[in-house]
């Protein structure tokens, strides 16, 4: 059974809406086609060296709505620098189409394979394209998420959050994996998925050879790396990034004392630490934690060592106008929970490569998004965090 027919199921079941699964997948569909276009076009993937002084290059891209039987579509039209693409897959002024998504939505059906896109192009435009384009479209996906993998990285972050989160995952059998991923803020305050991976297990070991990629693809610095408390993480980070400062994510830790007391005293000891972490410098902070101390030792012996740890006020070290972005793990964990959005639907993914190449559509559609807008505050302070290296 396929994924896709296993979401029509769900959706007679749930008794949903069948034309809005058919719009969703109908519209991821041809904006894939577009974009495959446009490579095919220019003749190298992105983010590819070849492109560079190529003489031309992709430009962003414009939206347009389209409508079938099955809704409207959203759909996001490509733009090369010279403006001389001009796509095929729809109609280059009608605003309707009556056949088109009938075909896609077969594709779906069947099961979505690079193979059965190619097979639909040279069915619809067989004579726009030669063998060999047609070719290098079905191993667009898998060339793009080599492509993300290894594009070479600026030389300095400010910030890199790290978080795992777990999707279904079929080797055999099926279980939930761990999606390591690396999102980091530039100096200027715009930011971008870094880097992943996918390993069966949270692990220290695999986020040091998250960082050492990292390194590998030209990123040399970082001010300050957000993570949760996997025990050993701290070492990971500072073999790699001997220099960079280590931030344990606050939420995290508030959520750990929670459930080492009691519940009727959670409420009031997890307010007392929100004082810590919210307090208006590091001094103050360090008050807080005296001042719990005293509060709570007699009880809860082990919550106070959790207090003495260093690495919860790192935070306080930068400018105030970004420590409510730097004292947890918010950002990324925020990105996870949509991630986890667009599959909650699968019933698991049929191997490594699919999910990889999931994952790429989704990193990619958020760099892209993120590409020129600054993270709060981060543009204001720019001179300071650079000075800090």
């Amino acid at each position: 059974m396929t994924n896709f027919t296993t979401e029509i199921m769900e959706t007679l079941i749930n008794k949903g809406d069948l034309n809005d699964l058919f719009r969703h997948h109908l519209e991821m569909a041809i904006n894939t086609l577009l974009q495959a276009e446009l490579t095919a076009f220019l003749d190298y993937e992105k983010y590819d060296r070849a492109g560079f002084n190529s003489g031309n290059s992709r430009n962003g891209n414009y939206s347009r709505s389209f409508k079938t039987e099955y809704g409207e579509l959203n759909l996001v039209i490509p733009r090369d620098r010279n403006g001389e693409f001009s796509q095929q897959t729809l109609p280059a002024y009608k605003r309707t189409n009556d056949s088109l998504e009938k075909t896609i939505i077969q594709l779906f059906q069947k099961g979505i394979t690079m193979s059965e896109i190619s097979d639909l192009i040279e069915k619809m435009y067989g004579h726009y394209y030669t063998p060999q384009t047609i070719s290098n479209m079905s191993k667009m996906v898998s060339e793009d998420v080599l492509a993300f993998k290894e594009r070479t990285l600026e030389a300095k972050y400010s910030v890199i959050f790290m978080d795992a989160t777990h999707i279904p995952l079929k080797r055999q059998t099926v279980s939930k994996e761990a999606v390591y991923i690396v999102i980091g803020i530039r100096l200027d305050g715009t930011k971008e998925v870094l880097g992943f991976t996918i390993a069966p297990t949270d692990s220290a070991y695999v986020w040091k050879e998250i960082l050492q990629d990292l390194k590998d693809r030209g990123l040399e610095e970082v001010l300050l790396v957000v993570t949760d408390g996997l025990s050993g993480i701290h070492d990971s980070i500072y073999s790699i990034y001997p220099n960079a400062q280590f931030q344990q994510c606050c939420v995290h830790v508030s959520r750990n004392i929670a459930h080492k007391v009691r519940v009727k005293d959670r409420k009031e000891i997890c307010d007392d630490f929100k004082t810590v972490y919210q307090a208006t410098s590091k001094e103050e902070a360090l008050e807080q934690v005296t001042f719990m101390t005293e509060k709570w030792k007699s009880q809860y012996p082990k919550i106070i060592k959790l207090l003495f740890n260093p690495a919860i006020l790192t935070f306080y070290n930068f400018p105030p106008s970004i420590r409510r972005t730097i004292y947890s793990t918010n950002l990324i964990e925020g990105f996870n929970k949509q991630l986890k959005k667009y599959t909650k639907r699968k019933e698991q993914f049929p191997n490594e490569e699919s999910l990889e190449r999931f994952l790429v559509s989704q990193f990619n559609e958020y760099n892209q998004k993120f590409l020129g807008r600054v993270h709060k505050e981060f543009k204001e302070i720019q001179d300071t965090l650079e000075s800090m290296f």
